[in-house]
């Protein structure tokens, strides 16, 4: 289902514009995918609107057949994408599991505000953007996915996200179609 409505309270999340993964090789230009997410976050910012920015630390423990890319991380790895633009009044959120919930505080600082509905974006569609999108829709908060916004470093896996995860999970739309949404509210006001 493409982008219907927005709640009033509805807050953006960004997942792991970060320094690290932007250095994967992905299946769209990371550059795009990044103008996209500063776009749909000045538009939040404009609106007074929650934009939460969410970085990965590390991983989970436990086994899995793939060993790690690395033993660790240069310094910077973590750092969010300096375009991004990180304001005092965004949410920062370090995970260290795949979504965005889990052990971070995100669901209580969500309630906190108010908020009923997210869009998401960033990278990777098929880990970090999905994993999220699914803990969002499973706390019953209507979930909106971004697609031009995203990609995956695979893209099998950003295709199967996008053509079959996600309208189960919500509704989905690019940045213009989001933004359009935002511009239709206004208009009824």
């Amino acid at each position: 289902m493409s982008v219907t409505v927005l709640d009033p309270q509805t807050a953006l999340i960004v997942i792991d514009l970060q320094k690290g993964i932007m250095a994967y090789p992905t299946v769209h230009p990371i550059e795009d995918v990044l103008a996209k997410s500063v776009q749909l976050s000045g538009e939040f910012r404009a609106r007074n609107l929650p934009v939460v920015l969410v970085n990965v630390a590390g991983m989970a423990p436990g086994r899995n057949e793939q060993p790690p890319r690395t033993a660790t991380f240069p310094p910077d790895w973590a750092d969010l994408a300096p375009e991004l633009g990180a304001g005092t009044g965004d949410h920062l959120v370090t995970k260290h599991t795949w979504g965005a919930f889990s052990k971070t505080g995100l669901a209580d600082y969500l309630a906190q505000q108010g908020v009923t509905q997210v869009v998401i974006c960033g990278v990777a569609t098929s880990i970090g953007v999905e994993s999220t999108a699914r803990q969002a829709h499973e706390l019953g908060l209507n979930v909106t996915l971004a697609v031009d916004a995203m990609t995956d470093m695979n893209k099998d896996a950003h295709v199967n996200s996008v053509t079959r995860v996600f309208p189960r999970l919500g509704e989905t739309g690019t940045v213009a179609d989001i933004i359009a949404c935002f511009d239709r509210e206004s208009a009824g006001k």
